[in-house]
């Protein structure tokens, strides 16, 4: 099958019923009138049909998810109004995202790949040229050698809860907006996310080597671990919704690039909203435990503690290698599936 030929053919039905779902979103189903209902039945009716072809043909992900976002639409705007259950919550959080993250895998770890790059960046560069401080670790850090910031720490008293949930909000939101900035840089054809990515790389690398270099190496990790390894994934994914629209942009894949950079976006969010919880848990771990120092906290135990999390959310952000194929992340609803 000429998939290109295929898809410049139906393409004119598809945008007809995305003009027409439009309208419906903006002003209603009384903007229509009545031959444009029955137009907007007809079509999708027609674009259904063409999901299940396309996904039966074996065609890109990119063209069946851009009819699945339409096929989705036109049911969410035609069919009984229903409020949202904790079951479509749960479904998205234990079913589709899972799904999604293993589709998007690539996505995800070129995010991790840049970062880590500028991670290996950070770390050479503070290596073998420590003057470079200034521009290879983070200004708050610059006026505090680290075996003073350790003593310090152990000497201070633990925070109040009233001052570990105040600082545990400003980090969420904090990390909130590192990640929407990665995300939303991906309209520069990905590379505003890219360099957010690797800058905050850089950084991290920078103060790893500035601790390690003072034999502070396992302070410094079970420091920063316990909220690192989820507000990492968090930056991951969001990086990922980046390049995903960045990928939209550059790949539309024989799609008019307006509706390649809509479907992609769908795609995106998603991944984006899979972040919110997870910074919220980095967050109240960030500014509690993370900031119990040894002799409170014992390195070992804070390190243990870390990778308990770490594996407990990474199994359930793997669980779709676990289970197998099954549940996908564009969920179509059950009428057409049961067609």
């Amino acid at each position: 099958m000429d998939e290109n030929g295929w898809v410049r053919d139906r393409s004119p039905r598809w945008q007809t019923l995305e003009r027409l779902l439009t309208r419906v979103e903006e002003g209603g189903l009384r903007a229509l009138r009545l031959e444009e209902a029955r137009a907007l039945a007809r079509h999708h009716r027609e674009v259904s049909g063409d999901l299940l072809r396309a996904r039966a043909r074996g065609l890109p992900a990119e063209v069946t998810g851009y009819l699945n976002d339409l096929v989705g639409r036109a049911y969410a705007l035609t069919a009984p109004r229903r409020r949202m259950r904790w079951h479509d919550i749960w479904r998205f959080y234990w079913l589709d995202l899972p799904e999604l993250i293993r589709r998007e895998r690539w996505m995800i770890l070129g995010a991790a790949a840049l970062m880590l790059a500028g991670g290996l960046f950070g770390w050479l560069g503070m290596a073998m040229d420590p003057e470079a401080a200034p521009f290879l670790i983070p200004e708050d850090h610059l006026s505090l050698e680290p075996i003073l910031r350790a003593q310090q720490e152990a000497e201070a008293q633990a925070a109040s809860v009233d001052e570990q949930a105040a600082f545990a909000t400003w980090l969420f939101t904090h990390n909130i907006q590192v990640s929407f900035l990665a995300f939303a840089l991906g309209i520069t054809a990905g590379v505003g996310t890219g360099v957010v990515l690797f800058f905050n790389g850089v950084f991290l690398g920078g103060l790893a080597q500035v601790y390690a270099a003072r034999g502070l190496a396992g302070w410094f990790w079970a420091w920063i671990l316990p909220h690192g390894i989820p507000e990492l994934t968090a930056i991951f994914l969001a990086g990922a919704a980046g390049l995903i629209l960045g990928r939209g942009l550059i790949a539309p894949r024989g799609l008019p690039r307006s509706l390649s950079l809509r479907q992609e976006a769908t795609v995106a969010l998603r991944l984006l909203l899979a972040t919110l919880p997870i910074l919220v848990v980095a967050g109240i771990i960030e500014g509690t435990i993370s900031q119990i120092h040894p002799p409170q906290l014992p390195v070992g135990f804070k390190i243990s503690f870390a990778l308990v999390m770490g594996g407990a959310l990474y199994l359930w952000l793997g669980a779709a290698w676990l289970r197998g194929p099954g549940a996908l992340t564009q969920s179509v609803p059950r009428a057409l599936s049961s067609r």
